[in-house]
């Protein structure tokens, strides 16, 4: 399936969305950033169409900034793709991590939108995608926050 999936990331027939996971590391321990979506209030990471003019790691960081008001490294990683089915489409998600490196107060979806850091654990009871808490966990073994700074 995973290579279909790679395949598929060229096809201009299905549309193609793009997903960051926003991390820091506060007092050794790895966090996430999540956003609540604006119709169902769920927790969420921040999630949009690919702009034509963006590349999908740019249209990533962009809506870190709209919908969580984050700005972060330039190192932001590829973590893979997957399928979301919703109703009567079916696209691509490009996920992204990104770690957040300046917290603003005003951004564009604040007034839309709800954002809290999570720890790990949290973070992954409020996923419903079995492919996002995949991520979480490859996130969680490839980054050692006790070999870093502490925020």
């Amino acid at each position: 399936m995973e290579r279909k999936l790679e395949e598929d990331i060229g096809d201009e027939n299905i549309p193609q969305k793009s997903c960051v996971i926003p991390y820091r590391i506060t007092n050794g321990e790895l966090e996430f950033l999540l956003v609540t979506s604006i119709k169902k209030h769920k927790w969420i990471f921040p999630k949009g169409y690919i702009e034509f003019n963006l590349s999908a790691f740019e249209s990533a960081k962009k809506e870190a900034y709209e919908e969580a008001g984050v700005i972060g490294e330039n190192e932001t990683l590829e973590l893979g793709a997957f399928e979301l089915k919703r109703k009567n489409e079916i696209s691509l998600v490009k996920v992204f991590s990104m770690e957040v490196t300046k917290e603003l107060k005003d951004y564009p979806e604040k007034n839309l939108r709800k954002r809290k850091w999570f720890t790990f654990e949290e973070a992954m009871d409020r996923m419903d995608s079995a492919e996002i808490k995949n991520y979480l966990l490859k996130l969680k073994q490839d980054i050692k926050p006790t070999n870093r700074n502490s925020s």
